[in-house]
């Protein structure tokens, strides 16, 4: 069989049930495609057959070694950057659709599907806008490090983390749905106000990541313009823009407020697996905090570049929390006029 047979909600998140019998099928998956026709039906059919978790970690080890090799010829190690807000989304998707080929209750798993298209569609806009798209486009973060290790040492990097690592760690955070798919026959078919909540949360946050990217893009296209045209555009302050990043809105509560609530919100997919299920753990928590560890070094990384940029960025990191605001933050509204009358202060004192 290729789901399997769970009586109570706790065998829909254990290991042992639902994911060990079926890793055999990795290895014989690629055979089994190679022996069909290839005609429409059969692939449905294989597709049926597979267990779903099996098939998309198929998809996510086929495209780590095609991330590799592209990213190696074009010597650009941003593939895996270009869709980033899109394979999270796929593999719910596809769960989702196996849930409607096998005749299974779908009605949190669409649910689901919707939310995290919300995620995928404020994600992809904002990459685009700044140019992740373009021919040539890659991450800053990628040349520095090149710099920093020598070319074997990051090849091997790329090998084992930028491709391999980060293929499997964005499938391993859409991994709950697998366990919402093994419980839909044993929960409610309707969703309920529990459900509404941890999806109408979820977007919440998503609004929340929109915000901030929009109040940062805003500075530092004001940022730009200022820097063309020595005049600092309407509503900000040329002292403001010199400092050289935004300290307002919601980036006086907090130093990556759209990465905080990035993070929440995988945490909070995993969390509604566990509601579904009526548990406490389960064996998708390995994904979910996978991806904060991942977001506590790039941000490390990422704040050790702009404190070396800035002058006043080690200032902003005392005074403001990296994710959580601090009870001592300053207001939204007096982050910037702080700033500014300290350096103010320290120009007399000079």
């Amino acid at each position: 069989m290729a789901l399997p047979i769970v009586k109570t909600l706790g065998d829909c998140g254990d290991f042992t049930k639902t994911v060990l019998p079926y890793l055999p099928q990795l290895g014989s998956l690629p055979q089994t495609l190679l022996k069909s026709s290839w005609t429409l039906n059969e692939l449905r059919n294989i597709y049926v057959e597979t267990n779903p978790l099996i098939s998309g970690l198929a998809l996510s080890l086929l495209l780590a070694p095609i991330f590799l090799v592209i990213s190696e010829i074009n010597k650009n190690y941003s593939q895996v950057d270009r869709v980033w807000s899109i394979l999270p989304t796929i593999y719910i998707g596809h769960f989702t659709a196996y849930a409607h080929l096998t005749g299974l209750p779908t009605q949190r798993l669409d649910t689901l599907t919707a939310a995290s298209a919300v995620w995928s569609l404020r994600l992809t806009y904002n990459y685009w806008r700044k140019g992740g798209y373009n021919i040539g486009s890659e991450d800053y973060r990628w040349e520095l490090l090149r710099q920093r290790i020598s070319p074997p040492l990051f090849f091997l990097f790329n090998v084992t983390f930028i491709s391999l690592a980060q293929s499997l760690l964005l499938y391993s955070i859409a991994t709950p749905a697998y366990v919402i798919l093994l419980a839909s026959n044993l929960t409610p078919t309707e969703a309920t106000t529990e459900d509404l909540i941890f999806t109408r949360v979820i977007v919440g946050l998503v609004l929340v990541e929109f915000f901030a990217d929009q109040q940062q893009w805003a500075f530092q296209t004001a940022k730009k313009e200022y820097q063309k045209s020595a005049k600092a555009p309407f509503g900000y302050e040329a002292e403001d823009l010199d400092r050289g990043f935004v300290v307002t809105g919601l980036w006086s509560w907090s130093r990556h407020p759209n990465f905080a609530a990035e993070q929440a919100i995988w945490a909070l997919v995993y969390q509604y697996s566990c509601y579904t299920t009526d548990s406490y753990l389960n064996w998708t928590l390995g994904g979910a905090f996978s991806y904060l560890i991942l977001f506590q070094g790039s941000t490390w990384f990422t704040e050790l570049v702009s404190a070396s940029k800035y002058p006043e960025y080690v200032e902003y990191q005392q005074r403001v929390g990296k994710f959580l605001p601090r009870l001592s933050t300053d207001a939204p509204t007096d982050a910037s006029e702080r700033l500014r009358a300290e350096r103010r202060e320290g120009a007399k004192d000079k």
